[in-house]
C-alpha cells in the first residue's frame, strides 16, 4: 500500500527505489550482503515516522508553492534563485537525519556535497522548483542508511577487537 507520503515523493519524481539506491551505495562497503530491497524496507521505516512525514510535507509543499510562484517577496526570489545561503532547506533535512543520531549527520554532509543518484536530478535548475527536496531526499537516504548501521550486528561495540 503506497502511503500519502511516498504518493508526495511520487508526484514531484522520487520513488523509493531512487532512495534506496542512495542508501545502498552508503551502506554496502560496510555490509557485503546487504540487499536494494532491505534499503527499500529501512527506506519506509523510516518515512512511518510522523517527524518524518511533516519534514517531508513541509519541504514539498514549499518547493510546490515557490514553483506556483505563491510564496511572499522576498521568499519566493530567494526560492527561485535557490541562494547558496539560505540554509534553512538543510536545517529542515536535519530534522531527518536527527532521527538516527550521528552517524545521520555524517551521511547526510556526504550526500549534500557528492549529491548521488536522484539527488543530482533534483539539484538541477529546471522547471521544477526543488530547494528543500534534494536535501531532505539526502536526509531521508541518510536516516535509513544510518537505521541499517544502527541494525548491523557486527558493529557491537562488545565484540570489537578490545572490547572483550
Amino acid at each position: 500500500m503506497t502511503s500519502d507520503v511516498e504518493r508526495w515523493l511520487q508526484r514531484r519524481g522520487v520513488s523509493v527505489g531512487d532512495v534506496a539506491e542512495i542508501v545502498y551505495s552508503l551502506q554496502l562497503p560496510y555490509n557485503s550482503a546487504l540487499t536494494l530491497q532491505e534499503c527499500e524496507e529501512s527506506v519506509l521505516a523510516v518515512m512511518t515516522k510522523r517527524e518524518v512525514q511533516y519534514v517531508l510535507y513541509t519541504g514539498i509543499a514549499l518547493d510546490e508553492l515557490a514553483e506556483r510562484k505563491l510564496l511572499p517577496e522576498p521568499l519566493q526570489a530567494i526560492m527561485e534563485a535557490d541562494e547558496s545561503l539560505y540554509g534553512v532547506d538543510e536545517t529542515l533535512a536535519l530534522g531527518i537525519t536527527n532521527v538516527y543520531g550521528m552517524i545521520g549527520l555524517t551521511s547526510f554532509g556526504y550526500l549534500d556535497k557528492v549529491k548521488p543518484g536522484i539527488i543530482r536530478k533534483l539539484n538541477e535548475k529546471g522547471k521544477h522548483v526543488h530547494v528543500f527536496l534534494d536535501d531532505l531526499v539526502a536526509g531521508l537516504a541518510a536516516a535509513a542508511s544510518a537505521r541499517i548501521a544502527h541494525q548491523d550486528p557486527k558493529a557491537n561495540l562488545y565484540e570489537l577487537p578490545g572490547f572483550s
